[in-house]
């Protein structure tokens, strides 16, 4: 079994929530660099959705090179996002990662004063941790 999870009942698309999904365990390190991640068809089965919502979403991952396919052999973790790809393509996905999270806090009820100060206060305690 793998640690992705999808709600087909939340407003965000499921290929999204997947994508998201496995960016976030190769950001925590969850997923390796060279770590095999499971077919197309088992991941299908084992979240219970489609085949062709996993495929879109291996295929994404893998233009952004994070992902790569090796004809054959199974779909493998490329490289970490953070090290490969210019600054502005990563920008890009900055931007697309904060908007949707923002849609997300939204969704949720929060203000983007409430989330800013939550923030905000992440980091604070960040710093005051590291020093």
């Amino acid at each position: 079994m793998n640690g992705f999870n999808v709600n087909p009942s939340a407003p965000m698309p499921i290929y999204a929530q997947l994508e998201r999904a496995i960016r976030f365990a190769i950001g925590i390190g969850e997923l390796q660099i060279g770590d095999q991640l499971p077919t197309v068809r088992q991941l299908a089965v084992e979240l219970s959705i489609n085949a062709n919502t996993v495929a879109k979403v291996y295929a994404q991952l893998e233009r952004d090179g994070v992902l790569e396919t090796r004809r054959g052999v199974g779909t493998f973790v490329k490289d970490r996002p953070s090290e490969n790809g210019s600054s502005a393509e990563r920008r890009l996905q900055l931007e697309i990662m904060v908007g949707e999270f923002l849609s997300d806090t939204e969704a949720a009820g929060f203000t983007l004063d409430e989330v800013l100060e939550f923030i905000l206060n992440l980091g604070k305690k960040a710093s005051t941790n590291n020093g």
